[in-house]
Formats: structure tokens, sequence, C-alpha cells
């Protein structure tokens, strides 16, 4: 079953429901109200009929046939149920069984549905008792018997319940045509706001189906001005589409980029191997191509390393949690990298003891890119200094160079994985542009962050932030 439908079918059921409570509720208080109504009626003509007979009994057929105006039959019955006399409009009526008139209970003469419905009317303090009889002619009639005043007999007081039936079944059909009715506009404009309501959804599912086909990103839903939760909707998937386009171009331009880079030292390796094989060379031309094959070699192994780690870290492959002692760790990169320099000079300006949680491993590859790429990018005579500081929960480390600098178009780019600045393209031809990304990575990867500025011939700053531990 289809979302529409479905959604069709709760509106529809649910104003169903309201409305046959509506109509059903309305019917039972016309309903009561109309026979509690004829009852009081009823009960007053009798209580007139029973003082006017106390105070003229004289008058007694006068006074029993006063009440054909208001359509009512009067009958006096003497203790044993004998009829005394009557009005003229009562002897259509069955005649009363006393008995069971004063030992059955009451009987109403609404619907069981008219009986859930409250009473409009003060309850009456009647003497006597109500009950329902059938005339000859199959309609009923209402009846309410009290005694005497003067204890002889018993006064029952007729009244045919004809129109207020007619009335109350004419009430009750209009109320199930209403019902009918709302039914059928229910589900109808049910399923006209369900094809509203479903439309951007199926705009956004057309959208999605031809990006899926085309696989152009580019693609964007109108989402209007709108503030309700379909218009987010549209705006969220316009944003996630934004993404999947900058998702997808980068790894366009990553598999270009390690496409290149691949190809390179495999060209060069292919092209030294042939020379070997071809043995037309000298010993030392042969000892030259092992040479450079071996360090072409090398340099894809590193590559393939980098993109190793790159791959894990995008599957979202965890990384170990330990104490690692910041000062320590890069004390001890400095040492292993001082074999780069070309007279450069490595300076400590300062250095505060800090823990960190983390990796150890990650955490020096990531020192190690910096400080690798700050000696390789600064000239011979420049300087290299480096910096640990600890103010708070956070420790800070600052890698500073003299060296060429970078554009500052380019600065914003230099942690896209490949990216490489002209100048550093020129300076290190063997580099892959992957080890700002690897770095950037591990510093997120431990709750810190890395950033650079940089200014042409004047030199490139980094600066690093780790959370320190508890």
């Amino acid at each position: 079953m289809s979302l529409r439908l479905r959604l069709a079918l709760w509106y529809g059921s649910l104003t169903t429901f309201v409305v046959v409570l509506i109509c059903g509720y309305s019917y039972a208080i016309h309903s009561r109200a109309h026979y509690d109504e004829l009852d009081r009626v009823l009960h007053g003509i009798a209580a007139h009929v029973g003082a006017e007979l106390a105070t003229t009994p004289s008058q007694r057929d006068e006074v029993l046939n006063a009440s054909l105006l208001l359509g009512t039959g009067i009958r006096i019955l003497d203790r044993g149920g004998q009829i005394q006399g009557q009005s003229r409009n009562a002897a259509s009526v069955p005649a009363v069984d006393l008995h069971q008139m004063l030992t059955v209970p009451y009987l109403r003469p609404y619907s069981a549905i008219a009986a859930l419905a409250p009473t409009l009317h003060m309850a009456l303090d009647a003497g006597g008792y109500f009950s329902l009889l059938t005339d000859t002619d199959g309609n009923r009639v209402r009846v309410y018997v009290e005694p005497l005043r003067d204890g002889s007999g018993y006064l029952v007081a007729t009244l045919p319940l004809s129109h207020i039936d007619a009335a109350v079944q004419g009430f009750a059909r209009l109320m199930i045509a209403l019902v009918l009715g709302g039914v059928v506009v229910a589900f109808g404009a049910g399923w006209i706001v369900a094809c509203r309501v479903l439309c951007p959804i199926t705009i956004l599912t057309n959208a999605a189906a031809a990006i899926s086909e085309s696989r152009q990103f580019s693609q964007r839903v109108a989402d209007g001005n709108g503030r309700d939760e379909l218009a987010r909707l549209a705006r969220t998937f316009n944003a996630m589409l934004a993404s999947l386009e900058d998702a997808y171009e980068s790894q366009v331009r990553f598999v270009s980029a390690a496409s290149h880079e691949l190809r390179a030292p495999l060209t060069v390796i292919q092209a030294n191997l042939d020379l070997l094989q071809a043995a037309k060379g000298s010993e030392a031309d042969q000892i030259t191509a092992i040479s450079e094959a071996s360090a072409e070699a090398q340099r894809m192994a590193r590559l393939v390393a980098d993109l190793l780690l790159l791959a894990r870290a995008d599957a979202g492959v965890p990384i170990r949690r330990e104490p690692v002692e910041l000062d320590h760790l890069v004390l001890e990169v400095l040492g292993e990298l001082r074999h780069l320099k070309c007279g450069q000079r490595l300076e400590v300006t300062a250095i505060e003891p800090s823990i960190v949680r983390g990796d150890r491993d990650r955490l020096k590859q990531l020192f190690l890119n910096v400080i690798e790429n700050a000696i390789k990018y600064t000239l011979p005579t420049g300087i290299i200094r480096v910096s640990i500081t600890h103010r708070g929960r956070e420790a800070f480390v600052l890698v500073r160079d003299t060296g060429v600098g970078i554009a500052p178009d380019d600065v914003p780019r230099v942690f896209e994985r490949f990216f490489r600045a002209d100048p550093a393209r020129l300076r290190d031809p063997g580099g892959s542009g992957l080890g700002l990304a690897i770095a950037q990575w591990a510093a997120a990867e431990h709750g810190g962050t890395i950033e650079m500025a940089s200014h042409l011939g004047e030199g490139t700053t980094v600066f690093i932030s780790l959370p320190t531990a508890a």
C-alpha cells in the first residue's frame, strides 16, 4: 500500500470518526430533548387536570375534554383499574394495566443512542409513572399515570408520539446522509491533501532517480521560501547534493592525481629496467639505473602507504588511545630529521611538558610531515623554530620557518590531497602532496586542529592544537 493511500485512509478514517461522533451526538441531544419536553408537557397537563377535578368534581366531563385542544387524552380509573370516565380522544388508546404500570420500571421513549446524551431539562418531581403503549393504528403512545388527590383512583394522561417519532426519524435520516456525505468528502479530501503533501517528496524521488542515472550531482530541487518540514527537507536534500558533488569531484581529482603520481615512478622504473635488460650501457650506467629504480620504488612504496593510511581514515578505522608525552615525541622527531638539513638551523624556542591521549605513531607522523616540509622549503641559510606550550586543557605546537612561503590563494588548499603549491613543487619534485592531508587527519582524530599562515618570501607558520589528557 502506497504512502499516499495510507495517508488518505488515515485522514479519511479520522475525519469519519469525528463526523460520526458529532452527528450521533447531535441526534442524541435532539431526540432526547424532544421526548423530555413531551414528558414535561404530559406531566403538566395531568397535574392541571388532577387539580381541576379536585376543585370541581361536578364538571368532570368538561375538565376531561378540555385537554382535547392539546391533543392529550385523559382517563379516570378506579383502584381496580376500571374506567370511570375519559375524554373523547382517549377511546382509541388501549386499556392500561395498572399492575404492570406500577411494577414495571420506567420505559424511555427514545433510543439507546439518545439515552447517552444528558437531559437539557431539570428532573421532574413526578409522583406518577411513565410508560409506553401502542394504539390500534400501530402508533406509539406516551402514558403517564398518577394517583388522584382524593385517593379514589388514578388519572391516566396519554399523548401520541407519532409526530415526534416522525420528526426524530427524519432527523436521523438527515444525520445518516450527512455521515455518508462526510465520509465521501473526507476520503476525497484526504486523497487530495495526501497528493499535495507528497508532491515535494515525489519531486525529490524523481530528482534522486535522475541523479542516480546521470551521476550529475549539480542538479538541485526547488525549495522555495517555505518554512515547513518539506521545505527544510528540500533544502537538506540540496545540501546533501552539494556535499556529494564536492565529494565526487574530490574523488575524481584524487584518482587523477594518484594515477599521475603512480605513473611517474613506474615510468622511471620501467625505463631503467629496459636499459638493464638491453645491457648496452657501461657498468656505471647500470649502477645508476639500479639506483634510480630503487629510489622510485621506495617513493612509490611511500605513496602507496600514504594512500592506504588515508583510505583507512576515510573508512573510519579507529586509532589507539594511550598517554603520549608530547614534548618527548617532538624532540624525537627533531632528532630524526636532523639528517635532512642542508645548512638550515633548527631551534626549540620553548618546551613545556604535555601529555595527550592518542596514537603515538599517528602523532609522530603528524609532526614528521610538518617539520619535514619546513626543512625542505627553507633555504640553507634559513631557520626553523619549534615551540611547545601548554595552556589550560590544550597543548600548542608552533612550527615557524623562514622559507619560500606560499601564495595567499594557495594557503586554503594546502591540506587538500595531492595539492602542491608551485614553489614547493619546484623544490620537491619527489613529493606526493599527501603529507599535510595526513597531518590534518591525524590532528582531527585526536580532537585537535592544524592551521597554516604563510607569505611568499617570508616563511610559513603552522599552528597545531591538541587537547591534553586529564
